[in-house]
């Protein structure tokens, strides 16, 4: 999950629209200059000032930043001179501490977003165009919306919203996350109020108070700031009805998910499920849980900083490390069949349920 901050700044958190764990795009290895033990000890001491002050969990940032300075002390990647192998081993190191669904570095020429695709994901789970809404159709009278991404502007909402309103008379709506590997909020804020007769909060997000002091983050008016404990700023994520639209209010919605589904799709899959206002069909989802951004370091080095987590604020339960369990488990390629046989089975006459309890 992303949160875009209103400042950039060189060393601070620099763009976090783009999601952490993203793209099929096989890595590269780098051509760039081979690294030097000054140059490795320059970005493993800014990665651990970083993670100290800004991780999403203090006592984590501190352990991360101890390893970090403890490898640069010994000499550790002395012979990892290549830059691409020197981010993966340093992301190994930190993984290795405590993992996170995030948290990386990489070189710039092979991205923070750039992850092999597994040999064995699932067909419906692969990304299939470019990053947005990759398909909206109709099956039969239910209305049907692949999300590979949620970009930071606002054309994938404003044209799913627009496939949405044009269709609002479908018995049925099926939200395909299953090659969803995050982004922002910006289309769950656009669709979602299409979903909802009462105000609905979806979510808690927690920001390490340390973290937006030095770079501010820039939310929009459905995260409502909320009492916290010292150090962290607390927001609600609360969706309003349209106050027009109300045709797909009682729609049975369905969300499909798979391994893959990771960070902002997981923040839409489980508000829906803690709502009740739709049915999660497919796998558990990937537990990137943690939002944050991207850092520029020295040397043409990136990292994805964690600043905070979402959870649910009746449970404080996340997703990272666990996903987020589907409703109906089923094999992600047989997801939207199982979707549509459910819907089928339904009582004609059945009615969602409530909305926010």
């Amino acid at each position: 999950m992303s949160i875009r901050p209103a400042a950039l700044a060189a060393a601070a958190i620099a763009a976090l629209a783009a999601p952490a764990l993203s793209a099929d795009a096989p890595i590269a290895r780098s051509s760039a200059a081979q690294l030097s033990p000054t140059d490795q000890r320059e970005v493993l001491e800014q990665l651990a000032e970083l993670l100290a002050g800004r991780f999403a969990d203090a006592d984590t940032g501190r352990r991360y930043a101890a390893r970090l300075r403890e490898h640069a002390a010994r000499g550790s990647y002395a012979n990892v001179t290549d830059p691409v192998a020197f981010g993966e081993a340093v992301t190994a190191g930190l993984q290795a501490v405590a993992p996170d669904g995030h948290l990386r570095l990489a070189a710039s020429a092979a991205p923070a977003a750039s992850r092999r695709t597994p040999a064995d994901l699932p067909a419906s789970a692969r990304a299939s165009g470019p990053p947005g809404l990759e398909e909206a159709r109709m099956i039969g009278d239910v209305a049907y919306l692949r999300f590979n991404e949620f970009p930071q502007d606002t054309r994938t909402g404003e044209a799913a919203r627009a496939f949405l309103l044009a269709h609002a008379a479908a018995r049925a709506v099926i939200f395909d996350l299953r090659p969803h590997r995050g982004g922002g909020q910006a289309a769950m804020d656009a669709i979602l109020p299409l979903f909802y007769g009462q105000p609905a909060t979806l979510l808690r997000m927690d920001t390490r108070a340390e973290a937006e002091a030095r770079a501010p983050l820039e939310v929009g008016p459905t995260l409502v700031r909320q009492p916290g404990p010292d150090g962290v700023i607390r927001r609600d994520h609360i969706i309003q009805p349209d106050p027009t639209e109300t045709r797909l209010r009682d729609a049975t919605l369905y969300a499909l998910t798979s391994r893959r589904t990771a960070s902002a799709a997981e923040h839409l899959a489980l508000g829906l499920k803690r709502t009740h206002r739709a049915v999660l069909v497919g796998e558990t989802t990937a537990g990137a849980g943690r939002f944050g951004g991207f850092v520029d370091l020295p040397h043409g080095f990136r990292a994805f900083v964690p600043i905070g987590r979402t959870y649910d604020p009746d449970t404080g339960l996340g997703w990272e490390g666990r996903g987020v369990a589907p409703d109906i488990a089923v094999p992600a390629d047989d997801a939207l069949a199982a979707a549509l046989a459910h819907l089928d089975s339904r009582p004609a006459a059945a009615s969602p349920a409530p909305a926010n309890p």
